[in-house]
């Protein structure tokens, strides 16, 4: 696994749980849920993007 690629799922993982947190709020900021949301989708697709085009399969023997 490349570093740029462990570096996108430590951000997602990170996204995640800030979501999760905010959601376990009382009166979540639905402006701020709304933000995470977008942010992490945007870093899954950056990780699809570069599985599609195999630029993460070639070193996940390390």
């Amino acid at each position: 696994m490349s570093m740029t690629h462990y570096q996108l799922l430590e951000r997602h993982a990170r996204l995640d749980e800030a979501l999760r947190r905010e959601l376990r709020r009382r009166l979540p900021d639905p402006l701020l849920t709304l933000r995470l949301k977008k942010l992490k989708l945007a870093i899954k697709d950056r990780i699809a993007a570069r599985v599609a085009r195999g630029a993460g399969a070639g070193s996940a023997g390390r």
